[in-house]
């Protein structure tokens, strides 16, 4: 066999290597030298299984489970794992991993209105058979309309479905034993990998639970998110209603010709959903609280539209909504402070002036009319453009940021006297029935579009900075969410759809040889199993107008 070089960015040096060696032969090799366990590979940038062969050169960054896409892999990996449990325990069931709650994946199994706890455990023993078995996790590729058949005659129909509206000549599938499957992306070399889980019973279903990355070890635990549970499954029952609980539906009703009619539906229910608060926010104002409403959630969820569109509510309610965005709060750039890597940490609390949040604050509850900041995003600067603020008899006030919920922002304003709101676009749509869409992913798609249109910032800066985001969402934001006294989904079932052509145009500016291409790729990866819908369809009120343009909202 010919030999080719390779570069190994995990030692910082090239590899002779025989053509058509595959990543885990070179793995068994370094491996030692790395130190740690390998599951997954970026070539060029790329992410790949360690079944990949290699006939030419390439860069190489072996990964572990804690690494880069190593926790994705992973997850998909134990998916296939649990199916294959499934399988083993109630052959020809529909197992439906559906969205992530609780530090988990909330799954169910069709046709059983309560998962039995003897079933959970009975699970979990065939999980961990899997894993101390070591099976290998084959890669196939072949026609999609044989695929197609292949997972028609397994009862896997949402997957056979998304294979016949994508419209791909091939595609990819993965064998466990006797068990096939398809998953976006890679798996594991082989089950052994895959060691620290567990299933815990929760609500009707139960949670799938992975590794904690605090400590590796052990598996995640539950918390208490009742009412995040309650958001998503109120927004199942409507995809249940119209039909559209997976891509393959929301594709199919695209094609028909049915784009509109979904649009005007969700855009319905989400000002129904706002109306609805808006009563709840009036009625405890006429009974003397409700003064200030906190509106809050992590990054791109469309707090911004939310409040306006809340604002108008409040208006038909007779009310006088003034509204505040936390964000103009910001220090200047140059005094924001760092997170462990270095970078900004603009999800930090004290990336906020507290100080001169409240003494307007204060000073606004005095009935003082007070200027207020712009946040220059360009500049990095605070700025004052003539805009003030002074309540009136039936004013309320609105103030909309990431900390919204955070008690010590406004530790000194009485407890009657605020009303919380959670905004977040928990998306329910799922790829097929073992494949779903993060709402993290949707949030990091309206962010790209965003930051590229209003920040001057293009889609390789935002996936950088992505992981930071993601750790002071964590650090400072879920913590607070079950606080709230209101929960508003932001999402839309159609989201992706719209947002496919200005999200995949952004992510194609990321150069192959950065690292940020992994994801930009995984993301591009990820939408092409979208039909397009045309934004021209989006009411000028939509909260997506805040990203894609548009809106008749001024921001």
């Amino acid at each position: 066999m010919t030999k080719i070089d390779v570069y190994c960015r995990n030692l910082g040096r090239t590899l002779s290597v025989e053509g058509g060696s595959s990543l885990y032969d070179i793995a068994c090799e370094i491996e030692g030298e790395l130190g740690f366990r390998l599951i997954c590979c970026r070539v060029n940038n790329k992410t790949e299984g360690l079944a990949y062969a290699l006939y030419q050169p390439k860069e190489l960054d072996f990964q572990s489970r804690l690494q880069g896409s190593g926790p994705r892999v992973y997850v998909r990996s134990l998916c296939m794992m649990l199916y294959a449990a499934v399988e083993a325990a109630m052959p020809g069931a529909r197992l439906m991993i559906e969205h992530s709650v609780s530090n988990g994946y909330y799954c169910r199994i069709e046709g059983l209105d309560d998962v039995p706890q003897t079933l959970i455990d009975t699970l979990l023993a065939n999980l961990r058979e899997l894993s101390a078995a070591a099976l290998p996790f084959v890669p196939h590729e072949d026609r999609a309309s044989v695929v197609e058949q292949l997972f028609e005659s397994r009862g896997l129909t949402s997957k056979a479905d998304l294979l016949r509206t994508t419209r791909d000549l091939y595609a990819t599938y993965y064998t466990l034993g006797d068990v096939c499957d398809s998953y976006y992306g890679a798996l594991a070399p082989s089950t052994d990998h895959i060691g620290v889980f567990d299933l815990v019973k929760y609500h009707k279903g139960f949670l799938l639970m992975s590794f904690n990355p605090a400590d590796p070890e052990r598996p995640m635990q539950p918390v208490e998110q009742n009412k995040m549970y309650k958001a998503y499954t109120d927004y199942v029952r409507f995809n249940d209603i119209i039909g559209v609980r997976d891509v393959a539906e929301l594709n199919e009703y695209v094609a028909a010709g049915h784009s509109h009619d979904l649009i005007n539906v969700a855009e319905a229910l989400h000002e129904k959903a706002l109306a609805r608060i808006s009563d709840e926010i009036t009625a405890r104002y006429n009974r003397g609280g409700a003064r200030i409403v906190l509106i809050s959630g992590p990054s791109s969820s469309g707090k911004t539209t939310s409040t306006k569109r809340l604002a108008i509510q409040l208006m038909t309610n007779l009310l006088k909504p003034k509204l505040i965005s936390l964000d103009d709060y910001f220090v200047n750039r140059d005094r924001t402070p760092r997170d462990l890597t270095g970078d900004y940490d603009y999800e930090s609390l004290y990336a906020l002036d507290l100080e001169q949040f409240n003494a307007d604050l204060t000073a606004i509850l005095e009935g003082k009319e007070v200027a207020l900041p712009t946040y220059n995003f360009e500049r990095g600067e605070r700025e004052y453009r003539g805009n003030t603020i002074k309540l009136e008899e039936g004013s309320i006030l609105l103030i909309e940021g990431i900390h919204g919920l955070n008690p010590e922002l406004t530790s000194l304003i009485p407890e009657e006297m605020k009303f919380r709101i959670y905004v977040s676009a928990l998306t329910t749509l799922s790829i097929d029935d073992h494949n779903w869409v993060p709402s993290s992913d949707t949030r990091l798609i309206r962010r790209i579009i965003r930051d590229r249109k209003y920040r001057g910032t293009g889609a390789e800066e935002t996936i950088r900075r992505w992981p930071s985001v993601r750790r002071g969402e964590e650090k400072w934001i879920f913590p607070y969410q079950e606080n709230a006294d209101a929960m508003f989904n932001s999402s839309f079932i159609f989201e992706l759809a719209v947002m496919k052509d200005s999200a995949e145009a952004a992510l194609r500016s990321v150069p192959a040889d950065v690292p940020e291409y992994a994801e930009a790729y995984r993301l591009r990866k990820f939408l092409s199993y979208f039909v397009p819908v045309s934004p021209d369809c989006l009411p000028s009120t939509s909260i997506l107008r805040e990203f894609l343009g548009g809106s008749s909202f001024h921001y």
